[in-house]
This record gives C-alpha cells, structure tokens and sequence, in this order.
C-alpha cells in the first residue's frame, strides 16, 4: 500500500501546522490559548498510514516546531510515541472514526504534549504559573477542534490511500 508521505499536498499539509501555531488565530482560541495543532494533524496521519508512518511524521513535525522555539524544551518524545501509538491504534481493530473517539484522542495527545513540557520544565526547575489550567484548556480547545479537522483529514487520507492500494 502506497503511503501518505507519497502524495505531494498531503506532504505539504504539515506546512500548515507551524503556519498556524505562529498565527495562533484569536477566534480559535480559548481565553488566549490555541489548540495543538501538531495533535490534530498528526492523528488523522497516524490513524490512516500506520505506526511507523506515524512516528516518522512526529519526527518531522517535531523537528519543524522545534525550530521555530527558542526554549529548552522538545516536542520530538511525545510526537514520536503520540503517532507511534496512534498509529498501532489505527491498525488493530475495527477504524476509529467516531467524532467523540477522535476529541477523546486529541484531549489524550494535547495532556500528553503539554505534560511533556510541564515535566521538562520541571526538570529545569522552571514550572511555568497556571502551567496545569492551561494544559487543561489546550486539552479541551484541542477536544472541539478534533472531530472537525480530524475527521475530514482523516477522510481525506484513507480515500487517497484506498484509490492507491
């Protein structure tokens, strides 16, 4: 079966996510604080092409995000498990496809995120003030974007990758 890392725009899709992380749009955010972007282009790719796919996708995605911050601390661990398992998820079992699946999945990925970077922090001895609320609030802003973006991209993926396999 011909992956996703085969089809240009699908490719190109990732560009979008640290497009939309530095514009952060104020009317998709929750008191100030904007959704993982990296969790909802990441699920769908993991769910639909498969755990190694998955976790090379975090690794790329991870590096690019990673790039763009100043700071001391990574995305690349919790990307890399978050589309490794993901990925396993998409491929035992019957097809997760249910929007309540897809935000649960997301809420899941933007706490492990966030509390891979409250941990590191912590590491630092750096633990950023309110740093739980705002995993809290990434987590559910993260939840309702899901079964939208998610959803479609997750569609969009399994239709090309079934009109090539």
């Amino acid at each position: 079966m011909a992956g996703l890392h085969r089809h240009g725009l699908c490719v190109a899709s990732a560009l979008s996510v640290p497009a939309l992380t530095l514009l952060s749009p104020g009317w998709l955010s929750l008191d100030g604080i904007s959704p993982s972007w990296a969790v909802l282009w990441l699920l769908p790719w993991a769910l639909a092409d498969g755990p190694w796919s998955g976790a090379y996708a975090g690794l790329a995605l991870g590096l690019l995000l990673d790039s763009l911050h100043v700071g001391h601390v990574t995305q690349l661990p919790a990307l890399v498990l978050l589309g490794w398992w993901w990925g396993r998820l998409g491929r035992r079992g019957s097809p997760i496809e249910r929007s309540f699946n897809l935000g649960l999945l997301a809420a899941l990925g933007s706490l492990v995120l966030g509390g891979s970077f409250l941990l590191q922090w912590q590491f630092q001895g750096v633990l950023p003030e309110g740093g739980l609320q705002l995993l809290a609030a990434q987590a559910l802003i993260t939840a309702l974007l899901a079964p939208l973006v998610c959803s479609v991209l997750l569609l969009r993926w399994r239709q090309l990758l079934s009109a090539r396999g």
